[in-house]
């Protein structure tokens, strides 16, 4: 065993040698920082989380639905090492930490792991069911997932973020959890120790490794300086079109003459809602000035089953080999799901640049940029 998992396994023996469900509310731990040494966003949440009113995996009952499995309980699962995963399908943070979840649960499901997706939306079209199911199949998430679109799990864990990973052992307690991207190999451990524990055998120690693609591969910490923005009213910042917002309302919306980093303005017919913009005419543009190698945009058509054609440029030009998986080298693409895009991804040195996406047709909501 390498030095470094040395070191982590003398601490995990600490951490998880008895039950820690208060451990669960502590979030004190080491983030990527950016080349400027900034706090990087590597997980996100609501402002304020609910408070708990059920224990754990006692409310997996209060599942809406389950995809993948029939429904868990509690009991069923008393024996096995559960790892509970809250994700949402728009998250970036959790699409980065997607190819190890999914390695785990192949790697040791014959083990006595069961790993639980646990989805429970950020954004109100992430209710919708068949928006779930569809993001369950092209996202690969092969294991059961419980739909917690009223929070209930969600409050059951006291949990306030999107990824947090709870690692239950066979007796049902929780005995360590990871917000957030990273410590994959600290989290790995952590299994392999409950499955010990569980009598497992035959475990070893060696760990998975991952061939990570489109949104899953890894944030580039070193080159981001530039957050995760709502454009909605109610959570956005840097909005520098002239005259400002007009709240629930269409108007007329211009560019101004200079947009500086990680301000962003509009131009064309668009209602700026609470939760997201919506373009009431054709040709209505999104302009950002941003510094990051990954440029995603979550956004989807107003009316579902309809779809809006756009075309993106950076530095006022098509993207070509800088464009992301959504869109081809000319910059165009079509919006036809409710859904997290990747429009851009850089291969060179990373510098501000100006972004713009114009969208040919009305009928488009855009809901949230972030970075990577």
């Amino acid at each position: 065993m390498k030095t470094s998992k040395l070191l982590i396994a003398a601490v995990l023996a600490v951490a998880i040698g008895a039950p820690i469900v208060s451990f669960v509310g502590d979030v004190n731990m080491a983030q990527p920082t950016t080349a400027t040494d900034e706090r990087a966003a590597f997980f996100h949440g609501p402002a304020a989380g609910p408070a708990a009113n059920q224990s754990g995996l006692a409310s997996l009952e209060g599942a809406d639905e389950w995809l993948n499995s029939r429904p868990l309980t509690a009991s069923a699962l008393r024996g096995k090492v559960v790892l509970v995963d809250f994700w949402t399908y728009t998250c970036i943070n959790w699409l980065r930490t997607l190819p190890y979840v999914r390695a785990w649960a192949q790697k040791y499901k014959d083990k006595g792991l069961v790993v639980i997706g646990v989805h429970t939306p950020e954004f109100r079209f992430e209710k919708n069911l068949d928006n779930v199911r569809r993001e369950v199949k092209a996202l690969r998430v092969d294991y059961p997932v419980a739909v917690d679109s009223e929070y209930v799990i969600w409050r059951a864990f006291s949990n306030n973020y999107w990824p947090a990973l709870y690692f239950v052992d066979a007796q049902g307690r929780v005995r360590h959890h990871q917000f957030g991207e990273g410590s994959y190999e600290q989290s790995e451990m952590v299994i392999q120790r409950l499955l010990a524990e569980a009598g497992a055998s035959g475990i070893g120690d060696d760990l998975v490794s991952v061939d990570a693609r489109g949104f899953e591969v890894a944030a580039d910490w070193a080159s981001l300086k530039s957050p995760e923005n709502y454009v909605g009213y109610e959570r956005t910042e840097g909005f520098v079109s002239p005259g400002g917002a007009a709240r629930d309302k269409s108007r007329m919306y211009e560019l101004p003459a200079r947009i500086r980093r990680n301000d962003w303005a509009l131009s064309g017919d668009w209602t700026i809602k609470r939760d997201a913009v919506e373009l009431n005419k054709p040709n209505g543009r999104i302009a950002y000035r941003f510094h990051a190698r990954d440029l995603n945009l979550v956004m989807g058509p107003a009316a579902p089953g309809t779809s809006v054609k756009f075309r993106v440029l950076i530095v006022g030009q098509p993207p070509a080999t800088a464009h992301g998986i959504d869109v081809d080298e000319q910059g165009n693409g079509t919006v036809s799901e409710q859904r997290l895009h990747q429009l851009i991804r850089q291969t060179g040195p990373i510098a501000d640049h100006q972004f713009e996406i114009e969208f040919l047709g009305p009928g488009v909501e855009a809901f949230c940029f972030t970075f990577g």
